[in-house]
């Protein structure tokens, strides 16, 4: 069957592979995604190539491509499931010498017994590559994410009905013979056309085999915008706890892989519909039917979907829409009253904590978690243009980090869009980046201060310890009030008098300067005890 041509063309790197294996008598096919992006007119994220050559030829005949040495070769076999991942490059099919092709044979027993490794290292290091897999069929799956057993095919067709959904189960010949021809055995261009996600197969036995394919149906729902077919919507409804036996890991991905969408929210809301957010983010859950206050129209997970829609349509940064979607989850847990005077005191701690909770529970790294968790820990600072002084911002910017404030604005930004009540805030905004600007070069860290520990103890005639700390927080403190102070002479005759008070003198007033407000947390938190005649 031919399919109607498409304006992008394949890399002349993919043809080349796809050649080579054509050359040396092998069959090769573009499958799954590849496929499914270019009848959609959609540039393809990956390239995949299906063939019946084993992975040990696959190895033989790319390890030295684009420049590939025995010692450094150019692919990588991948895992247990036949895939060999072939680095893409300059070389195009003019490039390819039969001193390759004969040079690689000399060097195949060493180059097998050193490669098979994981590819993650490859994909860091070299995005730009091609999955070569021998066509294979999969047999029982017990731990409802991995086949027990991986059997060979023969044929293209054998190896398609493996897949998961019709959309990913066409295959493209790429070679001489075959060139351009669609081999599509379960209807996926005419989904393509009805705009719709089905399995292939049974949807029961689909997800038997693969719970994880659940989320990957969502995934391509919102991607590509396409319904899920109602009987594989039943199936996922039906079999949606099984999704705790997946690892987080696995969960975490698909996940990712929703929120990186232009239409993360719906994707998030399907979750929902389906039964498979409680078991990917349960905290979420619980802002379903909470009512908020004035400042808001819609209910805590309502709320929270519309700033993950915003922030996801201005293709905000991984962190900004994931601490988007999470800055109120910490609402209902912290929810006081109700109707139009209802308050969410200290909200931003609780939903800092929860948040931190449920991403290290996904494996999130570490590095992620801790820009998303402080992103939400400090969402609801509080400016008003004729309240907060310039030491205000500078201590906001000592706590928030000059290098986040970009991030901070766009989520407040997303809490303002997604709360349906119009606020007159830009001003402010643009008023807040005004003051920024005005204090950048001000001193907000112990490193920006004209003196060190080495002074301190110099001066003071005292060792390592925790009193250099404490002296060092006094006069982060003083000259944040007044970034004049900041001058080693100042700061070391501050020093000397500081030197003159007791260890616990000391420390008292070290921590009075710790405890000191952010003037945008302070007036906020006073405004909330208004409501409550809290003193």
């Amino acid at each position: 069957m031919e399919p109607k041509p498409s304006k992008l063309k394949i890399p002349e790197e993919v043809q080349a592979i796809a050649t080579l294996l054509g050359e040396k008598g092998f069959e090769a096919y573009l499958v799954g995604g590849c496929v499914r992006d270019l009848l959609l007119e959609r540039e393809p994220k990956d390239w995949d190539i299906a063939t019946n050559a084993t992975p040990d030829k696959v190895q033989e005949l790319f390890m030295l491509w684009n420049g590939g040495t025995p010692e450094h070769p150019s692919t990588v076999y991948e895992n247990d499931f036949g895939t060999v991942l072939v680095k893409l490059g300059p070389r195009t099919n003019t490039d390819l010498g039969a001193d390759i092709a004969d040079g690689v044979q000399k060097n195949a027993d060493k180059f097998r017994t050193s490669q098979r490794k994981s590819a993650s290292s490859l994909r860091e290091s070299a995005l730009n590559v091609v999955e070569v897999t021998t066509f294979r069929s999969e047999e029982g799956y017990a731990d409802k994410r991995h086949p027990t057993k991986i059997v060979f095919a023969k044929t293209i067709e054998e190896d398609l009905s493996r897949r998961d959904f019709t959309v990913n189960a066409m295959a493209m010949g790429a070679v001489k013979l075959t060139m351009g021809a669609l081999i599509d055995e379960y209807g996926g261009q005419e989904d393509l056309k009805k705009r719709v996600i089905r399995t292939v197969g049974r949807p029961d036995e689909r997800f038997n085999e693969d719970a994880l394919r659940m989320m990957r149906a969502v995934r391509f729902s919102a991607e590509l915008d396409f319904q899920i077919d109602p009987e594989t919507r039943r199936a996922i409804e039906k079999h949606s706890q099984e999704l705790e036996l997946i690892s987080k890991e696995r969960i975490r991905d698909e996940f990712i892989k929703i929120i990186e969408t232009p239409r993360a929210a719906a994707g998030v809301m399907l979750l929902e519909e389906l039964n498979l957010l409680n078991y990917v983010l349960p905290e979420l859950r619980e802002g379903l039917g909470v009512g908020q206050n004035k400042h808001h129209i819609y209910t805590v997970f309502e709320h929270l979907i519309r700033a993950l829609d915003y922030a996801a349509k201005q293709n905000y940064s991984l962190h900004v829409r994931l601490a988007s979607l999470l800055h109120d989850v910490g609402k209902p847990r912290s929810k006081q009253g109700d109707g139009p005077d209802s308050t969410f005191y200290q909200h931003e701690y609780i939903g800092a904590k929860l948040a931190a909770k449920a991403l290290d529970r996904l494996r999130f790294p570490k590095e992620l978690t801790e820009q998303i968790v402080h992103l939400v820990r400090y969402h609801m600072f509080y400016y008003n243009t004729d309240e907060v002084s310039a030491a205000g911002v500078r201590r906001f910017l000592a706590r928030v980090g000059p290098e986040n404030v970009d991030d901070l604005m766009k989520v407040r930004e997303a809490d303002r869009i997604g709360s349906g009540v119009p606020k007159a805030v830009p001003y402010k905004s643009r008023h807040l980046l005004f003051m920024i600007e005005k204090v950048k070069s001000d001193p907000i860290s112990p490193k920006m201060l004209k003196v060190k520990g080495d002074d301190v103890m110099k001066l003071l005639g005292i060792e390592p310890g925790p009193r250099v700390g404490f002296v060092l927080s006094v006069l982060l403190e003083e000259v944040l009030d007044d970034p004049a102070k900041n001058s080693s002479k100042e700061l070391e005759a501050r020093i000397k008098e500081l030197g003159k008070l007791s260890d616990t003198e000391l420390k008292k007033l070290s921590a009075k300067a710790k405890e000191k407000k952010d003037e945008f947390e302070a007036s906020i938190e006073e405004e909330t005890k208004k409501k409550y005649h809290v003193k």
